[in-house]
């Protein structure tokens, strides 16, 4: 029999998750506690590390409508100079993968469609099921979810991908939860969408926008001593709207498992928007799920996986997360933080943004994956 996989939550890690345990042989049931009604967001980065499992997966970067990043640019926010400019141009070459920028719901649908959508008898197995409107109140450690209904389901695996209030996570951290709560950056984000329609209706800016093909840049402000810049970069879609999003940092977790709970993406690792991995973690989070649980039907080994999971993931995305915490060209500021999560004493820490773009883009999880499995005599 295969093996019964609850996921919490339909966004980005939840839907990964999906596509992964489906393909790997699973039965998949998605309890998303929203009604799909209102989708928001703005644009994210999809890096050659998250590439490499949307591209196992067959995801269609054309239906989501992503544009490719050829240049990370940082110039003055007044005189529009530039001050550093790193070439991604040969990312696929170096990386096996170019960088995109896409739109969240985008991206969301298309995950959508790949966790849903009719098996072809081969690869992508029995589709998932999800059931909207219905939010698990709680869980425990043998594989249990209770709804707000009070109804009950159990599983052999429940993933949590339920997000920075994830209602799991209680359960796994237990007492130590109260030791790792988030604190205020002293900073917030203000995200929106212009159309490029209206930069087209004013020559300077329609120029600007041309030169910005292709571009992620940051504008920076050079004279006052606050942290202040602006991300800009493309993907379809527009907004006539601000939304305001307080940056709040969250150390790393103890643990990420207990039981037969599972916590990924946001529930597991909330990061800050600076270097762009957060969906990109969500991302590797879900393939690794469904390489390490590939045709695995022994309810037995589950336990034993899932400690395999939080082995591969948990120094990796902690290092992102605390990277996160400050923008590029500031990697040394986070130093010592980051080394505590080394896979070994010898391993190199990135302190600059080269070394942090090769530390995340050329990371291989199917790889690392391999690894622990070897290690374990399971592979």
């Amino acid at each position: 029999m295969p093996l019964k996989v609850i996921v919490v939550g339909a966004g980005i890690a939840g839907l990964c998750t999906a596509v992964s345990m489906r393909r790997a042989g699973c039965e998949v049931i998605i309890f998303e506690k929203s009604a799909f009604a209102a989708e928001i967001g703005a644009a994210l980065a999809i890096s050659p590390n998250g590439a490499r499992v949307l591209d196992r997966f067959g995801f269609s970067y054309t239906r989501a409508r992503a544009c490719e990043v050829q240049f990370w640019d940082t110039v003055d926010g007044e005189t529009m100079s530039t001050i550093a400019s790193t070439d991604f141009s040969q990312s696929k070459q170096m990386f096996g993968s170019v960088g995109r920028t896409v739109h969240r719901v985008d991206l969301h649908n298309e995950l959508l469609r790949l966790a849903a959508e009719p098996s072809n008898g081969s690869t992508n197995g029995k589709p998932a099921d999800l059931r909207l409107g219905s939010r698990v109140v709680s869980a425990t450690p043998e594989g249990t979810v209770v709804l707000e209904d009070g109804s009950a389901h159990a599983a052999d695996i429940v993933v949590a991908a339920d997000g920075l209030r994830s209602v799991v996570r209680d359960v796994v951290l237990g007492a130590d939860g109260a030791k790792v709560k988030p604190y205020h950056s002293g900073s917030a984000a203000f995200r929106f969408l212009v159309d490029t329609e209206v930069f087209k209706k004013d020559p300077v800016l329609a120029q600007l926008l041309e030169s910005k093909q292709g571009r992620a840049t940051a504008l920076v402000d050079t004279k006052d001593k606050l942290e202040r810049h602006m991300m800009w970069y493309g993907c379809r879609g527009l907004a006539d709207h601000v939304r305001r999003w307080p940056l709040l940092i969250q150390d790393p977790f103890p643990t990420w498992v207990r039981g037969r709970l599972v916590l990924i993406g946001d529930a597991a690792h909330p990061m800050l928007p600076f270097g762009g991995q957060g969906a990109n973690m969500a991302i590797e989070d879900g393939g690794a799920l469904g390489f390490l649980f590939e045709g695995i039907t022994d309810a037995g080994q589950v336990e034993k996986r899932l400690s395999l999971f939080e082995q591969v993931r948990k120094n990796r995305a902690s290092r992102v997360q605390i990277l996160s915490s400050v923008r590029i060209h500031r990697e040394k500021e986070v130093e010592a933080k980051v080394r505590q999560y080394a896979d070994s004493p010898d391993s190199l820490i990135p302190t600059s943004m080269r070394e942090r773009t090769i530390h995340d883009y050329s990371y291989d999880i199917f790889g690392a994956c391999e690894k622990v499995l070897q290690s374990a005599a399971l592979y």
